[in-house]
């Protein structure tokens, strides 16, 4: 009975589908990227990034059973010394599955399987993408926000000196007005007052 036996066989026998997940192996950690297709891409994650985890912590017994499933000095000499490098910072999932189509022929899924950290233009694309991220949006937008508050400053301020020069103005204007009506006034009071003695001498001399 199979019963909870979920892997994929990928009709092979036992020891055929050990060996050659052991040979996919080597070879994803020689050149770091390989082509194979997605059903056997999805088994050789499962059977490599065990093995990934084991060669962040470097001592014999780490290598010894890692040799146990690779048989590869080569490779396993590459796992520890250049993929655990690489890989020391990340919690898991050491590999990406990219599909690539259907194989002509018997039209199997294909896929590109490779190490993450090993790709050199994804890599570089985030770092550009971190540098020029949302600080300088964030930057400039304030500094947008900051350039029309100043300007706004600016007119608020001369709006306010004009109105109070026109204040000024009309005050001034107010006073001399006033000024004006005032002497008006004392200059109608006195011609009055020199115009009752004429009258009064013209009345005495009739």
């Amino acid at each position: 009975m199979r019963h909870k036996k979920s892997f994929n066989h990928l009709g092979r026998t036992s020891a055929h589908r050990k060996a050659m997940l052991s040979n996919m192996a080597s070879s994803l950690i020689m050149h770091k990227r390989i082509e194979t297709t997605t059903a056997k891409a999805k088994a050789l994650k499962r059977y490599i990034e065990p093995l990934i985890t084991r060669s962040k912590d470097d001592t014999t017994h780490s290598r010894r059973v890692v040799f146990s499933y690779l048989q590869d000095k080569e490779a396993v000499t590459e796992l520890f010394r250049e993929v655990s490098a690489k890989v020391a910072d990340r919690p898991g999932g050491y590999t990406r599955i990219i599909r690539l189509g259907n194989r002509l022929g018997d039209n199997a899924d294909m896929c590109m399987m490779e190490l993450v950290d090993f790709n050199d233009t994804l890599l570089a694309e985030k770092a550009a993408s971190k540098k020029s991220s949302s600080r300088r949006r964030r930057g400039a937008s304030k500094k947008k926000t900051e350039e029309p508050a100043a300007t706004e400053t600016a007119v608020a301020e001369e709006v306010a000196e004009e109105v109070a020069e026109e204040v000024a103005e009309e005050v001034v204007e107010e006073a001399v007005a006033e000024a004006v009506v005032e002497e008006a006034v004392e200059e109608a009071v006195e011609e009055a007052e020199e115009e009752e003695p004429k009258k009064d001498n013209e009345k005495k001399d009739a």
